[in-house]
């Protein structure tokens, strides 16, 4: 398997970002870690190796992000809306210089795909909604998508920045043609586990399949049984399976 170990510097974050790729051909699939993990995590357990009879028939190719939770949504002695701001610095990162590495790396000019597990999974479906021109296919496993969790349940007053970035609650005042219309064209899965420690993600799971339903975009919520639980175990078995009904 073709494999390089990537860096760029980042004007937005004033630092060196670190990704890697796994493969060199077929559609791009960007992967966000969990909480607060690096770009070697997928890698590490084991999720490239699940995957690696599409990536080695040239259907897909991997580029692992690293993160910046512990300085976002994970900083816990920031207020929210600070973390929030930090979310979108980097955002900046991800849309205006990562994606055009990535393209670069490739020359796929195309729209890509978005993954992630647990925290990547917020992620993935996060950057999804809101950039619906750069992605147009999703799979999240597992993930929370009422930023309250991170704020300890709280509510987050009237910060914007907080807002535009929970997608069980922006997603009910999406009412704009162009995104909508974007998302009836993609391909969205989102699943979770009903078996232990998938409780957190349970709520806003369901939100957010009866938000897509109301507003008629086609979108797969797939629940696991009660013994899949929030681990890199099923993990492995689920991205290999939906990537059979995405790129097969």
């Amino acid at each position: 398997m073709h494999v390089d170990f990537l860096n760029h510097w980042s004007a937005q974050l004033g630092r060196q970002m670190f990704l890697n790729r796994y493969g060199h051909a077929g559609i791009p699939i960007v992967v966000f870690p969990s909480s607060g993990g690096s770009y070697n995590e997928y890698a590490d357990f084991g999720m490239i190796d699940a995957c690696k009879d599409f990536i080695e028939a040239e259907k897909v190719q991997f580029f692992t992000l690293d993160s910046l939770d512990n300085e976002s949504w994970l900083a816990e002695w920031k207020p929210i809306h600070d973390r929030a701001l930090s979310h979108i610095a980097y955002e900046q990162y991800v849309i205006h210089e990562a994606i055009p590495f990535i393209k670069h790396q490739t020359g796929w000019f195309e729209q890509m795909m978005t993954t992630g597990c647990s925290m990547g999974a917020y992620h993935a479906l996060n950057f999804f909604l809101q950039h619906p021109d750069v992605f147009n296919k999703v799979v999240a496993l597992s993930g929370v998508y009422d930023v309250r969790f991170f704020n300890n349940h709280q509510d987050y007053g009237n910060s914007k920045a907080v807002y535009q970035n929970s997608p069980s609650d922006y997603i009910w005042n999406q009412n704009d043609g162009w995104f909508i219309d974007r998302y009836r064209q993609a391909d969205i899965i989102v699943c979770t586990g009903l078996g232990a420690w998938e409780q957190d993600g349970l709520p806003s799971f369901d939100i957010m399949e009866k938000a897509f339903a109301e507003k008629q975009i086609p979108a797969w919520f797939d629940r696991w049984g009660t013994d899949v639980t929030h681990d890199w175990d099923w993990w492995r078995q689920q991205m290999p399976y939906f990537l059979h009904h995405l790129v097969d």
